[in-house]
């Protein structure tokens, strides 16, 4: 429990990034890369994570829902919405938003921005791909989808797990995108969130709040799909240039009427009720306005 507590404090006084992925960050991760500062610098470049630092440096001391918005502001990115009066009807106190993840970081983003708006203490459960935004960290709450059996991952995601429910039963909201990462192809040729995570409706269940579905329509480019199909990483890599694609953007997000308590407590188990929260995401799908 020491070495745990050990590991939470020294990520709780990291101190402040102002680069989201550098020179020093991949040679650290890879050691082949030592010497070759004009190489890594040429590929941040060709990936764009040069746009991503040079956005990020000049916006860090705006952090949380502030850097989210300068970000879209920046973009120039328009969003439209679906039952938007929905948005000026939540409930006061705590509760959950549960979103399909087709874009992997500009939906994050844009979550925070449209809610925050009208709760300033929404906070998004993320992956640590999206916990390297240092400056989006006042809004999220990091777990480690890749925990397996490293003690430090799964440090981050007890860690991150506790913050959440914390976080709520004090009072507050909390965003989930259950899949844990980006939506992918099917076999339909549908780009469709993986299945919702047990883990994390479990929590939906031991939290008995109020949910809220929010659908973001479209998807990132047919390159970043494949590159998916052939390794998770490549795609990631790829994510930089996906968000600033989207200059100039129109974003079509669809609110969903407020899940109770008491209608999610007709679903026993786990599996019964994340099919059930999928499916009322998904069904609004088909754009109204």
């Amino acid at each position: 429990m020491e070495k745990n507590n050990n590991i939470q404090d020294a990520q709780e006084q990291a101190p402040i990034k102002r680069t989201v992925l550098d020179y020093d960050d991949i040679r650290k991760a890879a050691p082949f890369f030592n010497g070759k500062e004009k190489f890594v610098n040429k590929m941040l470049h060709w990936l764009k994570v040069d746009k991503a630092n040079d956005f990020h440096s000049r916006n860090i001391d705006h952090p949380g829902r502030d850097f989210a918005h300068n970000l879209l502001t920046e973009l120039n990115a328009k969003i439209e919405f679906s039952n938007e009066q929905q948005l000026d009807n939540l409930p006061e106190g705590p509760f959950i938003t549960v979103s399909n993840h087709p874009f992997g970081a500009l939906d994050g983003v844009t979550l925070i921005d449209i809610v925050s708006t009208r709760r300033p203490d929404y906070k998004v459960m993320v992956n640590m791909i999206l916990n390297n935004i240092t400056a989006l960290r006042p809004s999220f709450i990091a777990v480690d989808a890749l925990a397996s059996d490293d003690p430090a991952k799964r440090a981050v995601s007890v860690k991150g797990i506790t913050d959440a429910m914390r976080h709520v039963k004090q009072g507050h909201p909390l965003g989930f995108f259950p899949a844990g990462a980006v939506s992918k192809l099917t076999w339909g040729l549908r780009i469709e969130d993986r299945e919702w995570q047990p883990t994390i409706i479990r929590l939906i269940q031991k939290l008995k709040v109020p949910v809220v579905p929010i659908y973001f329509h479209g998807h990132n480019s047919w390159k970043f799909v494949a590159l998916g199909m052939i390794d998770w990483r490549l795609r990631t890599l790829r994510l930089p240039a996906e968000v600033f694609r989207k200059s100039n953007h129109h974003f079509r997000v669809s609110i969903g009427d407020i899940i109770t308590p008491e209608e999610q407590a007709k679903y026993e188990t786990p599996e019964e009720l994340g099919a059930f929260l999928k499916q009322q995401t998904y069904n609004l799908r088909k754009w109204q306005k």
